[in-house]
């Protein structure tokens, strides 16, 4: 589908139907494949050979969509995961180990900085968090002889910075490894982290690929573009013999696809994070109508920041694609057909006046979500950022009184007069 318009690989990539086959993508609901040939099955074990033989490895309906976001994003591989944790948790983990380093920017959804900063620790690897906004000298000053990866949000959840792509990217590089992007609020409607540098790109599918908050969902998509066997001596599990395969070298045998197959074949077997194939096909239904909602989404949500900027409430509000914010100029660099649906703002009356301004909201619903198609809010220092210290909210750059508004894709005359009302 190279040829192709991005809106046109929303509804048609992933999935080509033969002569008689199903129009719309089937649901391969089976945990397992029959074989008749018992060699044929052990070729398969042995990766000598592709196919399907048990669903927590692999599944029809998972690769027809991974294939199509793989697309979406100009990937060479791609897989799913049962969540957008299990993606950002194997997309570090298929390449450290145990004594490792890895560098991120401190601006990150609550669960993946606990994630890094607390679990991976416990496994041996240590995170070194960044300010998004910091100078390449400190940046390349993070650096050391053990780490393995640079990580960071396209658009950060909640704080809505914008990374700077190129310049995350040229350090990795500079220093021999990888840069690994969450696009997620952006997705690749807005964003194609790839063709800014990035070598891996993630995403919780639960967000705006899904849309409709009916399934969660995790992908993880190669560039193929790093080069891992130049850098060998750094990446051990993917350059050296894998013994529970009989001594195979994924860079060696499966060329720009050692990533993914690397982390299907050991990460996925050992692990078993897998998408269920009834949430995969609720994804791609998501996916096809992605162009669209989008383009709503960022719509609205430019129309409510304006509204919220000028009320006499509202102490400040912050939106990429609101001219005049900290981030407009990179996220016109990096996104300038829109960057996503959310927007954050704070009240005068600080985090008291935050809450009792949701608790009157009546369209707009205090949910656990966002970027899905009905409108949200969330007060993410008592909820998704909960278990944060104060040092640790204001360098993700989550204040008290921040409020997370998802702006859905109702009438976005409805939505401001929920807002003006709840602000009365």
């Amino acid at each position: 589908m190279t040829d192709f318009r991005i809106e046109t690989k929303c509804i048609q990539s992933g999935y080509e139907p033969g002569n008689g086959e199903p129009r719309v993508l089937p649901i391969y609901q089976s945990t397992t494949f029959r074989y008749t040939s018992s060699e044929q099955m052990g070729r398969l074990f042995d990766l000598e050979e592709s196919g399907y033989f048990y669903t927590r490895l692999q599944n029809p309906t998972n690769d027809a969509v991974a294939a199509k976001i793989c697309d979406l994003e100009g990937g060479a591989a791609a897989m799913l995961t049962s969540s957008g944790q299990a993606a950002s948790f194997y997309s570090i983990m298929n390449l450290a180990q145990a004594g490792d380093h890895i560098i991120c920017s401190s601006a990150l959804y609550g669960g993946t900085y606990n994630l890094y900063a607390h679990t991976l620790k416990k496994m041996g690897v240590e995170a070194t968090f960044v300010d998004p906004d910091c100078t390449e000298e400190e940046l390349n000053n993070a650096f050391r002889e053990n780490t393995k990866v640079v990580f960071g949000e396209t658009i950060a959840n909640p704080a809505l910075v914008v990374l700077d792509l190129e310049k995350f990217a040229a350090a990795a590089h500079k220093h021999g490894v990888p840069f690994i992007v969450d696009n997620t609020f952006a997705t690749p409607i807005n964003c194609r982290p790839i063709e800014w540098g990035a070598d891996i790109v993630i995403h919780s599918t639960t967000k705006y690929m899904d849309g409709h908050a009916s399934c969660v969902g995790g992908a993880i998509v190669d560039s193929g573009n790093f080069d891992w066997e130049a850098h060998k001596e750094k990446f051990p599990g993917l350059t050296t013999p894998d013994e529970t395969y009989h001594g195979i070298v994924y860079t060696q045998k499966f060329g720009k696809l050692a990533y993914i197959t690397k982390a299907t074949a050991q990460l996925m077997r050992d692990l078993g994070s897998i998408q269920s194939p009834q949430n995969a096909f609720l994804l791609n239904l998501g996916l096809e109508t992605l162009h669209l909602r989008m383009a709503r989404h960022c719509e609205n949500a430019l129309a409510v920041a304006e509204y919220l900027k000028n009320h006499e409430k509202v102490a400040w509000v912050s939106c990429p694609s609101l001219p005049g914010d900290k981030y407009y100029d990179l996220a016109q660099k990096y996104m300038p057909g829109g960057s996503c649906g959310v927007i954050t703002f704070g009240l005068k009356g600080g985090r008291a006046a935050a809450v009792e301004m949701m608790d009157k909201l009546k369209l707009v619903a205090i949910v656990t979500h966002v970027a899905d198609a009905r409108s949200c809010v969330l007060h993410p220092a008592s909820h998704t950022h909960r278990q944060m210290n104060e040092q640790e909210l204001m360098e993700a750059g989550v204040q008290p009184d921040l409020i997370r508004f998802s702006v859905g894709i109702e009438n976005i005359n409805d939505i401001i007069a929920d807002v003006r009302q709840a602000l009365l």
